[in-house]
């Protein structure tokens, strides 16, 4: 049964051009061809680069953000109650103020002392902004050093320049090590990125992101099978060349450099928006579907391959509106805002009698002679930027 399921996984038809056989990519000669068998692995290797993540975090990256002035603001826990914390993890985190009415009846509460309660619940589930600041960190690390190691194998490539030299001689093209073990570095990443998810900080686009990491890990894992690395380098390379952009502004933005992180935002967005928008579906997505095809017949491979970098584009779409959102905040406040994707600190006041009070509540904590400061300006700006990771290839 398994046999007969892997032979026809194998059929050369799903994966090579008309008139190719796997034959033709055997080792000989002192030449090496890329082999499906080669990616296995990175299933180690993924779970070295958690172990690897949850160092760097330790050990680098909060020390870091100590030193670069993050602060995690104070939270007050809200009162163990069965009934509210019933309601909330089966109904909803935000009810309704006539169901909010009902539970301050049950519970014997003033409907002001529910909504609190509501709002410190709503807090705790939030992660703290050094947890923030490592998460960026680490990916800032890795897309910058992605980035810098794919220019430096590619720079020489003739490919690079020209894409349509992807295909010459394709599928019999070599396999050179540097660029192994940079796809292998890829695959490896992603599937890492898959195995903590649970745990990363969660956001509205949550769906998009894990679509964009199984369409990512397909994408790698296809193409190597398929001897299509030069394509998939410049895919990867396309997309790190705008990563490790957002990620260091965010890690500004949550040490409080409100104006560097607002002039890298902007940087990153054009980058994003020539990269993604203009080079890869003018680019990439061009010679995918008509030079792949100048010397060959489409094949099941072609129609794959193409569907899941047209997957991709629409993510770019999709986040690139995400991206002129924030834009706007910039235009019309002045200032970067929060990321339209996450989920501010919410005070422990309503916003009433914020408003009401002025000066006396600021960020949830009273004001006054004696009272405990608030971090500031650096705690405010700290939710300019995007919270959140943009995801890419």
């Amino acid at each position: 049964m398994l046999s007969s399921l892997m032979e026809w996984l194998w059929q050369e038809r799903l994966w090579l051009p008309p008139n190719n056989t796997w034959a033709q990519l055997e080792d000989r000669d002192g030449l090496v061809f890329a082999h499906p068998r080669h990616m296995l692995a990175a299933l180690p290797l993924a779970l070295v680069l958690v172990a690897v993540r949850l160092t760097f975090e330790r050990f680098v990256a909060l020390p870091l953000s100590r030193w670069m002035g993050v602060r995690d603001q104070i939270r007050r826990h809200a009162n163990p109650n069965a009934t509210l914390e019933k309601y909330f993890l089966r109904t909803g985190r935000r009810p309704t103020e006539t169901q909010m009415a009902l539970l301050a009846a049950q519970c014997g509460l003033t409907l002001r002392q529910t909504q609190c309660w509501f709002r410190r619940r709503r807090n705790q589930e939030r992660p703290r902004l050094s947890k923030k600041f490592c998460e960026a960190s680490w990916k800032f690390v890795y897309y910058l050093c992605s980035f810098t190691g794919g220019i430096s194998i590619l720079y020489h490539a003739s490919w690079m320049w020209n894409e349509k030299k992807c295909w010459e001689n394709h599928p019999n093209q070599t396999l050179q090590p540097e660029l192994y073990w940079w796809y292998l570095l890829e695959l490896s990443f992603y599937i890492s990125l898959l195995i903590t998810l649970p745990f990363d900080i969660k956001r509205k686009d949550f769906k998009e992101q894990v679509i964009h990491h199984f369409v990512t890990i397909t994408l790698i894992s296809f193409s190597y099978c398929s001897n299509l690395l030069r394509i998939g380098t410049l895919v990867l390379l396309l997309h790190n060349s705008a990563d490790y952009l957002l990620e260091v502004g965010k890690m500004l933005s949550y040490a409080g450099f409100g104006s560097a992180c607002t002039a890298l935002f902007f940087v990153f967005s054009s980058v994003f928006f020539y990269t993604r928008l203009i080079i890869f579906p003018t680019k990439i997505l061009y010679t995918t579907l008509f030079d792949s095809v100048e010397n060959s017949s489409p094949f099941f491979g072609y129609y794959f391959f193409n569907t899941l970098l047209i997957m991709l584009q629409m993510l770019h779409v999709y986040w690139f509106c995400l991206i002129l959102r924030m834009i706007y905040n910039v235009l019309r406040k002045g200032q970067l805002g929060k990321d339209v994707r996450s989920d501010e600190e919410e005070s422990d006041y309503s916003d009433d009698e914020v408003a009401r009070k002025g000066p006396q509540l600021k960020n949830g904590v009273t004001q006054g002679p004696g009272a405990i400061p608030s971090n500031g300006p650096r705690s405010r700006a700290a939710g300019r930027l995007a919270n959140g990771h943009i995801p890419t290839t």
